[in-house]
């Protein structure tokens, strides 16, 4: 018996166990995987030595998500801050660039620099307020007009087929639809625009950090923290009902709203029951682990220098891409997003070897293999990356998807990024984390603010628990 059962050890389910844990409150966690972490681990997958994290591999929201802030986390783990936050490499040798210095970004975008400079920086001055606007329900109030009104100006500019008015070359445009097809699904759209406004402007204030020792580390943090105040973690055991944590006042759940339905049965109030079938999954991802002899042997050099690459070419290029996608086609020249951070930490790799991480999507539920549109795609921008290959492993959408519960059909978002599912997450409702079952609450990236390690779905639930079940206010969450 406790008082709080957690269900999931993701980044959300662990960041709701750990505020109810310092509120004071008994909490056990239960995690079906061998380990904590979800969205948010790192093992050794080809060869010992080498770590490769099996989803997310950089952390915007590292530094500035409310929750992360709260929990002070580049004060428990070691966070690299790469001087190029991301980059998309252009045929010729060429590459659009995003330092985190805002300045030298315009410097290096030629004739488009200005207009860049006049999209982001209104952003960027407001960082924080812009982070805590995207990280709620966009049904609430927001606590700052301007940011909101700035924001959506930005995101109808780049989320309509005008995208391109203010633009005279490809380097801008590549580079803000780089960011922005990190949300998978058709291109422009005011979804995909949103999103990687907010990516981007993180990008220019505080960085895209990499976690030293890969993205485990984050999730062992909030893990350490909840024992060091009493809390359990049970992983290897997979929770099949709600009738199995009855015993607590408060349920948290870090899953899908497939999942949710098969845990609350005849719990669930039929029209509520009804509401979450309909909510919609997006497409896919095939991810293409690498271990390398070298580092990447880009065409331009600066490439060496950014923790993530979004290669694809031109917009044009990138939107095609994604279209195909959209259409259930596997494109030939794919969209793929990738990651070189042992060229930052080197306790990911053996003295003279690399591992690279990355992904392109593809339709829900694939089965293809993707290693070699993927390397193909590579090696258009790095020539020679064939040969400092050494070993590679490949997991398809449906691979995903049997690596967890959550990833319905491959889609590690929780759930498509559409403009309706922006809103209706996975309910209409400004408080759409408290299901209809008292007690009951969702945490997932099923639920605002959606996919991401940033913590912010288990602290609007834990907020949301703490003041319905147990009369308590948010703890400080400073270590």
């Amino acid at each position: 018996m406790s008082d709080v059962s957690v269900v999931g050890a993701g980044p959300n389910g662990l960041a709701a166990a750990v505020i109810m844990a310092r509120a004071g409150l008994t909490v056990r966690v239960f995690e079906t995987g061998s380990t904590v972490g979800g969205g948010s681990r790192t093992k050794e997958l080809l060869e010992p030595g080498h770590l490769h994290d099996i989803c997310s591999a950089v952390h915007p929201m590292a530094l500035a998500s409310p929750f992360f802030r709260s929990f002070e986390l580049q004060k428990r783990i070691d966070l690299v801050v790469p001087e190029i936050s991301y980059a998309s490499p252009l045929d010729g040798g060429r590459a659009a660039l995003a330092y985190r210095d805002l300045d030298r970004t315009v410097a290096g975008l030629g004739r488009d620099g200005a207009a860049y400079r006049r999209l982001m920086e209104p952003l960027v001055k407001r960082s924080e307020a812009v982070t805590e606007l995207l990280m709620g329900s966009l049904l609430s109030v927001p606590r700052d007009p301007i940011a909101l009104a700035g924001f959506g100006l930005a995101a109808l500019d780049q989320g309509t087929p005008l995208w391109n008015r203010r633009f005279v070359e490809d380097a801008a445009p590549a580079l803000l639809s780089g960011v922005a097809a990190h949300p998978v699904g058709r291109m422009p759209s005011l979804p995909s625009a949103g999103g990687g406004l907010m990516l981007g402007t993180l990008a220019h204030s505080v960085g895209w950090p990499l976690p030293v020792g890969g993205s485990q580390a984050i999730a062992e943090a909030m893990a350490d923290d909840l024992r060091a105040h009493g809390g359990t973690i049970s992983t290897g055991h997979r929770i099949t009902s709600l009738d199995e944590v009855a015993d607590s006042r408060a349920v948290i759940l870090d899953v899908s709203p497939s999942v949710l339905l098969e845990l609350g049965g005849d719990r669930l109030p039929p029209r509520y029951a009804r509401a979450l079938e309909r909510f919609r999954y997006g497409n896919a991802a095939c991810k293409v682990d690498f271990i390398l002899s070298g580092p990447v042997p880009w065409t331009n050099p600066e490439m060496a220098h950014t923790g993530t690459a979004h290669l694809a070419g031109t917009r044009a290029e990138l939107a095609a891409a994604e279209d195909d996608v959209a259409s259930g086609r596997h494109p030939r020249r794919p969209y793929v997003l990738l990651s070189q951070p042992s060229g930052f930490d080197p306790t990911r790799a053996p003295a003279g070897r690399h591992i690279l991480w990355s992904y392109c999507h593809v339709p829900a539920g694939s089965t293809v293999d993707m290693t070699e549109a993927v390397t193909a795609q590579i090696e258009r921008f790095a020539p020679g990356f064939r040969d400092v290959i050494v070993r590679s492993q490949v997991t398809t959408a449906a691979d995903l998807a049997q690596y967890n519960a959550n990833y319905v059909g491959g889609d590690f978002g929780g759930g498509a990024v559409t403009l309706a599912q922006m809103l209706i997450r996975p309910v209409l409702s400004p408080k759409p984390w408290r299901t209809r079952v008292p007690g009951v609450y969702l945490s997932s990236a099923s639920t605002p603010p959606g996919p991401g390690v940033h913590g912010m779905g288990g602290l609007h639930s834990a907020r949301l628990a703490l003041k319905d079940v147990f009369g308590l206010p948010v703890p400080s969450l400073a270590p």
